[in-house]
């Protein structure tokens, strides 16, 4: 399920763009991207749609995802 990014408080928004930076575990190759600089892409991102705020009923957690790795999973599941 999306959640709307809009709708969450603007400090746990930071904290779960700051816990997705942490985890991802991207490679930013020679230079090293400091975290305020990763959670200022991902909140663009969102921003801009790239990318949405998921919640998992089953694993009670919320994720960022690509928007269209969301709607495609959610494509391939209807058919």
């Amino acid at each position: 399920m999306i959640i709307p990014w809009q709708q969450i408080n603007d400090d746990t928004l930071t904290n779960l763009l700051e816990s997705y930076a942490l985890r991802e575990g991207t490679d930013y190759g020679e230079y090293e991207c400091p975290l305020e600089q990763k959670v200022a892409e991902l909140r663009q991102q969102l921003e801009k749609g790239d990318i949405v705020v998921v919640y998992s009923e089953l694993h009670e957690s919320v994720t960022l995802m690509p928007t269209q790795v969301f709607n495609a999973q959610h494509t391939t599941a209807k058919d």
